[in-house]
């Protein structure tokens, strides 16, 4: 290549580069810019529906699982009710099939059953409540007689038909009483 030549080289590259440059802001136009702007929005949706759709499963699962140990909690309350009586079944079944059974033994093995069952609900937190007495609460007995006797005070248990049962708080069954004045 001569000397002339390389000028003439220099000058047609600069000229391409150039005619390229116009190109590209050309292709700057706002046009281009909103298809910019445009398909930005659009991956910004596109993240927000998978974050959502990621949430919603999250969610499904957590009430699965939820749902599932409520279950499992259920069940082994049931199994440990279930254990707690069992021994007082067994004992009845013995009473019945005892060969030679008198009222005397008969009556010892219901009292001894009926202590075993007292014992159960103690261990499960079952407690009673409604003793002659006691000072009627409407919350917790269930009056179904009224006697009127100026020897007792006002709105005492005179006697309880059925005792109450409770755990912690929550009444399970209310006693049965007759209430004086």
């Amino acid at each position: 290549m001569s000397k002339k030549e390389k000028p003439e080289a220099a000058e047609e590259v600069k000229a391409a580069e150039e005619e390229i440059t116009e190109e590209t802001e050309a292709a700057k136009t706002p046009e281009a810019e909103e298809k910019t702007v445009e398909e930005e929005l659009k991956e910004q949706l596109d993240a927000a529906k998978d974050a959502h759709l990621r949430i919603a499963a999250e969610y499904a699962n957590y009430r699965a699982r939820s749902a599932k140990e409520k279950e499992q909690t259920f069940s082994n309350a049931k199994g440990s009710v279930v254990a707690q009586i069992l021994p007082v079944i067994d004992n009845i079944e013995r009473a019945i099939n005892a060969p030679d059974s008198d009222y005397e033994s008969l009556k010892k093995g219901v009292e001894m059953t009926l202590e075993g069952l007292k014992a159960a609900l103690e261990n499960l937190g079952v407690e009673t409540f409604g003793e002659a007495g006691d000072t009627f609460d409407p919350n917790l007995h269930n009056a179904v007689m009224h006697v009127e006797d100026e020897s007792l005070g006002e709105n005492v248990i005179t006697e309880v038909f059925q005792k109450g049962y409770k755990i912690g708080d929550r009444v399970i069954r209310p006693a049965m009483v007759k209430t004086a004045n």
